[in-house]
């Protein structure tokens, strides 16, 4: 089993991070380069609890599809998804919130398991795993980005509300 934990700080409300992490519009936004798209299941706005959602996208010069499962939800401090079909054995990626005195704390760990015996697991060590965590950092970019964007425009406009 392979397991990579990211954490991200990010300056903004926790709802807006916990929202645009579950968006789904966003991610297909974020990995530009893999060309996902959700194909069936939820395929536009938020992902909520009990709600699936089908990705296709090119990883490694093949069309693939993901098929996750919102399995928990406890709104603005966690949700997790499991994969339900797909290339993996087992695939579960646990998204957490926590508030700091620096703003959000937005840990992934992301757990998961290859087919093929030793073959697989050479192909993990050698290009997936590498693959998965540039692909959560760049997902994470982009959020912290649009998060940071967005709290900074309502902190804007509040500014700009105020009369002296």
């Amino acid at each position: 089993m392979t397991t990579i934990t990211l954490h991200t700080k990010i300056r903004a409300p926790i709802d807006t991070v916990f929202d645009l992490s579950r968006s789904i519009d966003l991610h297909v936004k974020s990995v530009p380069k893999t060309k996902e798209r959700a194909i069936s299941g939820k395929t536009k706005g938020l992902l909520g609890p009990d709600e699936t959602v089908t990705w296709q996208g090119k990883h490694f010069g093949l069309s693939l599809k993901h098929t996750s499962k919102m399995v928990s939800f406890e709104k603005p401090f966690q949700f997790t998804d499991l994969m339900v079909k797909g290339h993996f054995t087992y695939f579960v990626h646990q998204h957490l919130f926590k508030k700091t005195d620096e703003g959000i704390l937005m840990t992934d760990i992301l757990k998961y398991r290859v087919p093929f015996g030793w073959i697989g697991r050479w192909f993990d060590r050698l290009f997936l795993k590498k693959h998965m965590l540039q692909f959560l950092t760049q997902r994470n970019r982009t959020i912290k980005r649009e998060a940071e964007r967005s709290s900074l425009s309502e902190e804007i406009q509040y500014l700009e509300s105020i009369t002296y």
